[in-house]
C-alpha cells in the first residue's frame, strides 16, 4: 500500500464528535481530498447553551471535524481550548469563535468558510443541513425529542429505535446540496464510529442522504465502535451495528465493515463495565452470505488518551478507550487501493 498521500481520491466522512475526529486525524495523512459530513443535532453542553441563548446552529461536532482537519497545531489548541470558569465557564473558544462568524456574516456556512482559513484545513467540512434541527427517537407509544434527552435514555427491550429529524420552526428537513453533491462524487465513503443512535441517526435520517448513499458509485466503508453503549446498544456484535447503520439510512449500501479484534486492558474494561459499557462482540457466522465484507484489524490506540481537560468528567473518562486514528486510516485505504 502507498504510504504517501493519495492525490485525487474523493474520501467522505461521515459522522461527527470524536468518531469523526479520529478518522478526519488519521485520514488526513494518506488523502487530499477529504469532506467532513457533520451530524446537526447537538444540543447539550455549551453547544446547547450557544443555540438556545443566541438562536445559531450547533458548532460543537463542526469544531471537532475543523480541528481533525487543521494544519496548524497551534490553531488546534486554540479551538479546543474550553474556558474553566467565568461566564465562559464549559464553552469551547472553537465554539464562542464559529458562533461570532455565523451572527457576523449571517451564515453558518460562511463561517466555517472563515474558519477554515483561519484553521488552514486540510479538506472541507459541510454541515448535513443548515436547518436548525430537533432529533426524535420514537420507541413503541413512547417519543423522546432532542438529542441530549435520547442520550440519557435507557430503550430496554425494545431498542432499535425510529430516529427523526425535524425542524425547531417546524416543517420537512432540508439536506444541504453540497453534502449529496460531495457523496455522489466520492471515490470513498465511510461511516465513522460514534453514538449510533444520537450521532450517526441525525445524519443518516436526514432526507435524502440514505438513498444519496444507495445510489452513490463509491465504495461504501463502516468502522464500528470499540464499545456498547448500556441501555441502547448493550448486546450489539459487530453486525448489529452495521444492520442498525442501514437500517436508518432505509436500506443497503454498505460495502464493508471494519472492526477491531484486539482487547484493552483489564484495568480499563473494569473501568468501562462499570458503566455497562462493553466491547463489541464478534460473531463471524453472522458475516456469512452479507452483501459486505467484513474486515478485522487490530484497530484499538496503544496507549490510553486521555482528555487533558479533567474538569469535564465525562469527557476524562469516555477518551480512555480509542481507535487507533493511523490503524484505521491504514485500514480504510487498503479498501480504496484494493
Amino acid at each position: 500500500m502507498e504510504t504517501s498521500k493519495v492525490l485525487g481520491a474523493k474520501i467522505v466522512v461521515i459522522g461527527g464528535g470524536t468518531g469523526s475526529f479520529v478518522v478526519l486525524s488519521g485520514l488526513k495523512h494518506y488523502a487530499t481530498d477529504i469532506t467532513a459530513l457533520v451530524n446537526m443535532a447537538d444540543d447539550g453542553g455549551s453547544t446547547g447553551q450557544l443555540r438556545d441563548e443566541l438562536g445559531v446552529l450547533p458548532p460543537g461536532d463542526v469544531r471537532q471535524c475543523l480541528v481533525a482537519l487543521s494544519s496548524s497545531p497551534r490553531a488546534r489548541e486554540l479551538f479546543n481550548y474550553r474556558f474553566d470558569e467565568g461566564s465562559f465557564s464549559g464553552h469551547a473558544f472553537g465554539n464562542l469563535f464559529l458562533t461570532a462568524l455565523e451572527k457576523m456574516t449571517g451564515s453558518f456556512a460562511s463561517a466555517i468558510d472563515l474558519a477554515e482559513e483561519v484553521l488552514r484545513v486540510d479538506g472541507k467540512v459541510v454541515p448535513v443541513t443548515l436547518d436548525s434541527i430537533i432529533m426524535s427517537a420514537k420507541l413503541g407509544h413512547h417519543v423522546y425529542h432532542g438529542q441530549s434527552e435520547i442520550e440519557r435514555q435507557h430503550f430496554g427491550e425494545s431498542r432499535r429505535p425510529k430516529i427523526t429529524v425535524a425542524k425547531t420552526s417546524g416543517g420537512r428537513v432540508r439536506v444541504n446540496p453540497q453534502a449529496i453533491k460531495a457523496i455522489e462524487e466520492a471515490d470513498l465513503i465511510v461511516i465513522a464510529p460514534g453514538n449510533l443512535y444520537c450521532s450517526l441517526g441525525p445524519v443518516l435520517t436526514t432526507p435524502g442522504v440514505g438513498k444519496a448513499l444507495r445510489e452513490a458509485s463509491a465504495r461504501k466503508v463502516y468502522v464500528c465502535n470499540l464499545v456498547t453503549k448500556p441501555g441502547q446498544t448493550e448486546g450489539f456484535a459487530v453486525h448489529d451495528f452495521a444492520s442498525e447503520i442501514e437500517r436508518l439510512a432505509g436500506g443497503a449500501f454498505l460495502d464493508y465493515v471494519i472492526y477491531n479484534v484486539n482487547k484493552p486492558s483489564k484495568v480499563l474494561l473494569d473501568k468501562y463495565a462499570a458503566d455497562g459499557e462493553l466491547p463489541v462482540e464478534i460473531d463471524a457466522t453472522m458475516f456469512k452470505g452479507k452483501h459486505y465484507r467484513a474486515k478485522g484489524a487490530e484497530l484499538l490506540a496503544g496507549q490510553i488518551w486521555q482528555n487533558p481537560n479533567k474538569k469535564d468528567p465525562i469527557a476524562y473518562r469516555r477518551t480512555l478507550i480509542r481507535h487507533d486514528p493511523d490503524a484505521i486510516a491504514r485500514s480504510i485505504m487498503k479498501i480504496y487501493f484494493s
